[in-house]
């Protein structure tokens, strides 16, 4: 069956969804570093009903893959089977309640951020330097600045992959560094942050200057997929990669960020094996050179070409 016909099966089958199915979809163009192959089929749910209606319908043999913003993904060239789900406009709606905040799963982090500056909320500037939407930051436990999501975070909901929806509380989410224990199927539609009341101006400034410290020390206006290793224990992954003589080494058009190390570039026209090749050196040379392993932070989903 052509991947055509499987969007139509699915459109059959499932009459009363109201998202987009699109067949063989590019994903390069939904993600951070621009590369990789196309999703089978790319479901964009209206909301969470629709999303929770589509997957009770959708039948177990296929496969679901969730992406968001794409800022910590690479897409392997050979493109993802089944269907990829990506969350729209039905997941953007963020919402002040005193201290508390509520937003959509495809709220980029930063805009939780300038809500809590503009609603004089404190302890949520952190977000400002997370380069993802809620969703990515409830599914790894994003953080930066000192602070992380299950510091802040009240409760998600969740759509699992029987359209059963869930609410879970902190406690719920099994949170440790860079990771979640919610269940793997479960796909988050929104959070729940708090805060506590500060002054707007001393908010601001915190979230400039992260702002200012990203700009200094971080590649972002570079294809890239951020922080590219969790840090080991006792170890930072940048200190490893750079003692290890990786500054700068590249594959093709993929490259270890000269002005961080923990950060690859694709420099023009680099495939995703480009660049997932690259990080597999660097785990091996860091590994050769000091002994430490270390562990992907980015998420890399499908196959090779």
């Amino acid at each position: 069956m052509s991947f055509a016909d499987v969007a139509l099966a699915l459109k059959s089958k499932l009459p009363a969804t109201r998202g987009r199915l699109l067949a063989n979809q590019s994903l390069a163009e939904l993600t951070w570093f621009r590369v990789g192959g196309p999703a089978q089929v790319l479901f964009m749910p209206e909301d969470e009903q629709d999303l929770a209606h589509f997957l009770a319908g959708l039948p177990a043999e296929i496969p679901v893959t969730v992406v968001g913003l794409g800022s910590n993904l690479i897409v392997r060239d050979g493109g993802v089977a089944g269907v990829v789900v990506r969350l729209g406009r039905g997941f953007g709606d963020i919402a002040v309640d005193g201290t508390r905040i509520r937003a959509g799963a495809a709220v980029p982090d930063v805009r939780v951020a300038r809500a809590a500056q503009e609603a004089a909320i404190a302890g949520l500037s952190f977000l400002r330097g997370i380069p993802g939407a809620v969703g990515g930051a409830l599914r790894m436990n994003g953080g930066a600045y000192g602070r992380e999501t299950r510091d802040a975070l009240v409760e998600a909901r969740a759509v699992d992959r029987h359209g059963r929806v869930h609410v879970l509380a902190n406690a719920d989410m099994g949170y440790a560094y860079r990771h979640c224990g919610a269940a793997e199927d479960y796909i988050f539609t929104q959070a729940v942050f708090a805060g506590e009341r500060g002054d707007p101006a001393v908010i601001a400034a915190e979230m400039e200057k992260i702002t200012e410290s990203r700009e200094a020390t971080q590649p972002i206006k570079s294809r890239t997929g951020g922080s590219t290793f969790k840090n080991p224990p006792g170890h930072k992954a940048w200190q490893l990669i750079d003692t290890a003589g990786c500054r700068g080494l590249r594959i093709g058009d993929a490259q270890v960020s000269e002005m961080h190390c923990n950060f690859l570039i694709n420099c023009g026209n680099a495939t995703a094996a480009d660049i997932e090749t690259l990080g597999e050196t660097v785990r091996r040379r860091v590994k050769e050179n000091s002994g430490v392993e270390l562990e992907w932070e980015i998420k890399r989903i499908g196959v090779a070409k």
